[in-house]
């Protein structure tokens, strides 16, 4: 538990955490480019006239460069290799074949058996039918036509006629090319693929001619199958071959556009930055960048990182002096940080994205504002988007367009979460910051003369903005409190709902417990919203301050409802042992059920190290003061270490002793307030609270005013004093026999 807690509060981990923050960011940010002001399209050059120190190449504009790649790919052939001596091998292969043929055939004459599966890849339908052709030249049956030495000749013919056209591998279709680059050699032939035959056409044609002839049904299949498996292309797509061409035409389009030579003027002072001029100055930065060399790049680095190391000395300057509990936790500074570094790497990947779009508008800077305004609170969370729009602006080369536009939209989405009441809310922000971006949007959109189609499509872009943002914090809100085990005012939401295990369990086990758990509920939720404190998680830590009573709820007098109280034939100390046993009790319980450790830090500070005094008033008695150790009858605390908690334990030591008093009036009340508060006070319990006096004297005017509500005078109904005294009572008083006895 200590090491934990070392873990938690240690200043070198802070300071890892920071220096490792700041020192990924530093590498996102641009490479190579001197980091001025960024220039945007219409704005006016408000510096000095810009004047070329050395001369350098002007990069073109993407939107073009990527146009004439395209037009460069698009005008390759593909290219078909063509394979010399296609026909002689063919033919070859035919005649060998033709023989081999033969000898199967005659074989088969012979000796049925001798007929081997492998050897031929006719089927046995067409192997048969040319056995039969055999049988019939043997016995001189066959036709000229039909003669095995003629098909063989025939087809021969055919093929021959197939190849001096020529037979491609691919077809129009597949290539979405209208012509072909056919290489012999090393040279290139530019062709017309309709002039040649796809290998499906050739088939296909050599199908035709046999069918010219007439065979009997057997014989033609028997052919077609013999004779197509001798159809091969000549000309080959050799796609290595082709993605070498575009490769190669890829090359060969440049990616300037001209030259910028030495002291030549890039831009004028107060002259409108055109589309022409922003390419000279985006080029001179580039070029800039890469003439410095290494020395000016360590230079440039080391500038970047006191840049940045100053935005987040701010940011840590204002949680040191306000918010103390965010400063001290390693946990919640390892948060921030990964909010920070997640948007920084989104706005890395964009800037590494050359795409003619407005991809920038996709920066989910509003979804980091609500995150960390429902994790914390909203000024944190605008803070927090002061720091993160400048940081990102500054990896966007400085761009102060870019910062404002979500600053403003940022701003607009932690007012919409400021008081979020239940998760849904959140997309209630959807409109705001549609609003923000849209305004920001058109504003610097006219003040840069922007076409109007350039403005809309910005609009589209911030429209998918503003529809991801919410959708992208509920889903990081759930991940964020179950790893960080962060308590949200939405996660003290759902704990409040009386349908909770823990609660429903107490209404039902220690009805009289549960009574003054809501009461002291009432009583914490508007102390601390006059001062200042978490009304919510007031109100829901005194709402399981006392669950460790729900196992023996007959030990405690609120929940005694025959009027016997047990303690009255226990010893004191025994009474002590079990009533400081519902607090470690109480401890369990609330572990087990996963609440959160800013609730169970409830249930023992609200009794701190009080002293238990009714039993050490008996023990005293009992024993003799000498004989009683004080320290025997205390909590073992911690004291209350916030304001929320020390106000629970004002309100639970106010509503029970109001609630003891048998005719409450004000003065009653207030005396009973004043001196409850007094005593904790003097006894030390508000030391480690951050309470002050004006603090105090608020709690004791929100407690008066509901304490007295609760419990003011009530009139005395006719006939009270026989209704109380039960039913059979009042009836027989109202009866005539009663009316006699009166």
């Amino acid at each position: 538990m200590a090491e934990k807690l070392i873990l938690k509060t240690s200043k070198r981990i802070k300071l890892l955490i920071g220096f490792i923050t700041v020192l990924l960011i530093v590498l996102m940010f641009p490479k190579g480019e001197s980091i001025e002001s960024e220039v945007t399209e219409g704005s006016i050059w408000i510096h000095e006239d810009l004047i070329a120190p050395f001369t350098f190449p002007i990069i073109k504009d993407y939107a073009v460069y990527s146009k004439e790649l395209n037009e460069a790919r698009n005008g390759v052939y593909p290219v078909f290799e063509k394979r010399e001596n296609t026909l002689g091998r063919v033919l070859d292969s035919l005649k060998t074949y033709n023989a081999y043929l033969l000898k199967i055939l005659n074989s088969s004459l012979i000796n049925s058996s001798a007929r081997n599966e492998n050897t031929t890849f006719l089927n046995d339908a067409s192997l048969n039918t040319f056995i039969n052709l055999r049988k019939q030249e043997r016995n001189l049956l066959a036709s000229r036509s039909t003669s095995l030495n003629q098909i063989f000749s025939f087809i021969n013919e055919i093929i021959i006629e197939l190849y001096r056209t020529g037979i491609v591998s691919h077809t129009a279709d597949d290539l979405k090319k209208d012509s072909i680059a056919v290489r012999t050699g090393n040279i290139d032939n530019i062709e017309n693929i309709s002039d040649f035959l796809a290998i499906n056409e050739a088939k296909e044609r050599l199908i035709r001619e046999i069918k010219k002839v007439e065979y009997s049904q057997p014989v033609e299949e028997a052919i077609i199958e013999y004779a197509v498996h001798f159809v091969r292309p000549d000309l080959v797509y050799s796609k290595k071959l082709t993605d070498e061409e575009i490769d190669q035409a890829e090359n060969n389009v440049s990616k300037y556009s001209g030259f910028v030579t030495e002291n030549e003027r890039i831009i004028a002072k107060h002259d409108r930055i055109t589309k022409e001029t922003k390419l000279k100055i985006e080029s001179y930065k580039i070029a800039k960048g890469e003439k410095t060399g290494n020395e000016g790049y360590l230079l440039q680095i080391l500038g970047k990182f006191i840049h940045v190391s100053f935005l987040f000395s701010l940011l840590t300057i204002y949680l040191y002096h306000f918010r103390k509990k965010v400063f001290y936790d390693n946990q919640k500074i390892l948060l921030l940080a990964i909010i920070f570094l997640f948007i920084s790497f989104i706005t890395f990947l964009i800037n590494q994205t050359n795409v003619p779009a407005p991809l920038h508008l996709l920066i989910f800077i509003p979804a980091a504002s609500m995150l960390i305004t429902i994790i914390f609170d909203s000024r944190l969370g605008f803070y927090y988007t002061v720091i993160l729009a400048l940081i990102t602006g500054a990896l966007r080369g400085n761009d102060y367009v870019f910062t404002a536009m979500n600053l403003f939209a940022g701003a607009l989405a932690v007012y919409t979460v400021r008081d979020i009441k239940n998760r849904s809310q959140i997309f209630r922000s959807f409109l705001y910051i549609l609003i923000g971006y849209t305004a920001a949007v058109i504003a610097f959109g006219l003040e840069q003369f922007a076409d109007a189609e350039s403005i809309l499509i910005e609009l589209s872009f911030i429209g998918s903005n503003a529809l991801v943002s919410p959708v992208l914090t509920y889903g990081l809100l759930i991940f964020f409190e179950r790893f960080f085990r962060i308590t949200t005012d939405l996660t003290l939401l759902e704990l409040s709902n009386f349908d909770r295990p823990l609660l429903k369990d107490l209404a039902r086990k220690a009805p009289g417990t549960f009574n003054h758990s809501m009461t002291m509920g009432t009583l914490a939720e508007t102390a601390a919203e006059r001062i200042g404190a978490n009304p919510l998680l007031a109100r829901v830590g005194a709402y399981y301050h006392d669950i460790g009573k729900i196992l023996t709820p007959q030990n405690f007098v609120e929940n005694q409802l025959n009027n016997q109280n047990i303690h009255e034939n226990l010893s004191p100390e025994e009474s002590v042992g079990l009533i400081s046993k519902h607090v470690k009790e109480g401890i369990k319980l609330a572990e087990d059920q996963k609440l959160p450790q800013e609730i169970i830090d409830f249930i023992p500070m609200h009794h701190g190290t009080l002293v238990m005094t009714y039993f050490y008033e008996k023990a005293k008695k009992l024993y003799g003061e000498e004989k009683v150790n004080i320290e025997d009858y205390k909590y073992h605390g911690p004291k209350p270490n916030s304001k929320e908690s020390a106000i629970v334990m004002l309100a639970d030591g106010c509503e029970s002793a109001v609630r003891s008093i048998e005719e409450p009036d004000q003065a009653k009340v207030e005396n009973v307030i004043e001196n409850i508060i007094q005593y904790r006070i003097a006894d030390g319990q508000l030391h480690d609270s951050p309470l002050t006096f004006k603090d105090i004297n608020k709690i004791k005017e929100a407690f008066t005013n509901i304490l007295l509500g609760q419990h003011h005078r009530r009139i005395r109904y006719p006939m009270q004093e026989e209704m109380e005294k039960g039913v059979e009572q009042s009836a027989a008083k109202t009866s005539p026999e009663g009316e006699k006895k009166e």
